[in-house]
């Protein structure tokens, strides 16, 4: 044990040493997502012709339902195959709005989202109660069971014949429509995007990520999972219908076995998984490499299904050189590239006591050694007396 006179040592952090070392990664995230959000805003004006267009208004497409998937498989890791189910029943849902009821388009987009959203809630009661490779079973069951629906109910949503959709701008010519939905599209992406932050950032988003954790021991400490659960299916549920709708109104043209499908849904998993699933960018990310690949490998094979073994080895690769997903891959290479810093620093006593009376304003003072001081007292005070 030291002396009261031996300097001692002082582990404090560095003033600035946090800031420091998150600023250059910090800098890069924002240089990274502006230049992201200049390339999206400026595709329309750069696409070489409108089928190019097209396919971008596709790729938006998948961003905003593997965003909007996100808010299940990222928060609460509930893997839901059954995504494409309520993609669907969005486009159907606008559709019947617009061609039965007669609403404006748009009117007809936002009522079907809260219809689907409505209906989510009886969905979750029964589909979160179980976990796991349950939970997948059930969201494909709901796919094929709405796919056999629609299917054979060919007086409401025309069957196997499809049903047509009016456009809701008449009078643009196709490449303006597609320009038009292009910036739709970027706006709902932009609006589930927030949505997906703010939920992250806030005391529910940490409720979630605890049943991503351990649902049993979030449960035990008092946590509401089901609750929470049920609430963040619906609002994913809400965001697929609008994704649903809108392309229902840009493309026109419904077909049971296109809305209803599973591979919709893998996509989708596919896609959030590729650019990372707790991230708020991987879905769009993913979607953005998988969406551009697809359509490439569609024009490259043209109806063949070479494109799906394409897709395969996609995720074959994503699951075993990637399993968290590009941008955390990024974000690990970028943290090993930095220099190692040290983010505390020793420092005597005598400096810590100078720094302190820096801050206050007052001079320093030595210590008194107890020992030798009280010791002089008391010879001193023995002298006297004699």
């Amino acid at each position: 044990m030291p002396s009261a006179s031996e300097p001692t040592t002082v582990a404090v952090p560095p003033a600035g040493a946090v800031t420091t070392r998150r600023s250059p990664v910090r800098i890069l995230q924002v240089a990274a997502i502006v230049l992201l959000a200049v390339a999206v805003l400026a595709f329309p004006s750069l696409a070489p012709n409108p089928y190019v267009l097209s396919a971008g208004v596709v790729v938006l497409n998948y961003a905003v339902l593997s965003t909007s998937w996100n808010f299940v498989g990222g928060f609460t890791g509930y893997i839901s195959l059954g995504h494409g189910a309520l993609a669907g029943l969005g486009g159907y849902g606008t559709a019947l709005l617009v061609t039965k009821a007669g609403l404006p388009s748009f009117v007809a987009l936002v009522v079907a989202a809260l219809l689907v959203a409505a209906l989510a809630v009886p969905i979750g009661f029964a589909a979160l109660r179980v976990r796991g490779a349950s939970f997948v079973i059930v969201s494909i069951a709901l796919v094929l069971i709405l796919l056999l629906v629609f299917q054979s109910w060919a007086s409401l949503t025309g069957g196997s014949r499809g049903l047509v959709v009016p456009r809701p701008f008449p009078d643009l010519l196709r490449p303006e429509h597609h320009r038009v939905f292009y910036y739709l599209f970027t706006g709902l992406l932009a609006l589930a995007l927030l949505a997906w932050w703010v939920i992250d950032r806030s005391r529910f988003g940490l409720g979630l990520k605890a049943v991503r954790e351990d649902e049993d021991k979030a449960e035990a400490l008092g946590t509401p999972t089901f609750a929470y659960k049920l609430v963040v299916f619906v609002v994913s549920a809400a965001f697929t219908a609008l994704g649903g709708g809108l392309y229902a109104l840009w493309f026109g043209d419904l077909d049971p076995v296109f809305q209803f499908s599973i591979l919709t849904g893998s996509y989708l998993v596919l896609m959030a998984l590729l650019g990372g699933v707790r991230n708020l960018f991987g879905p769009l990310v993913g979607a953005l490499v998988v969406g551009i690949g697809l359509e490439y490998f569609k024009v490259e094979f043209g109806d063949t299904q070479l494109h799906l073994v394409a897709t395969g080895l996609l995720l074959a690769l994503v699951v075993l050189f990637m399993p968290d997903g590009v941008l955390p891959a990024i974000g690990s290479l970028l943290g090993r590239m930095r220099p190692a810093q040290n983010s505390i620093r020793e420092v005597t006593a005598a400096e810590l006591r100078e720094q302190r009376a820096a801050a206050a304003g007052t001079p320093a003072r030595e210590p008194v050694d107890a020992a030798a001081g009280g010791t002089g007292a008391r010879s001193q005070s023995r002298e006297e007396r004699t």
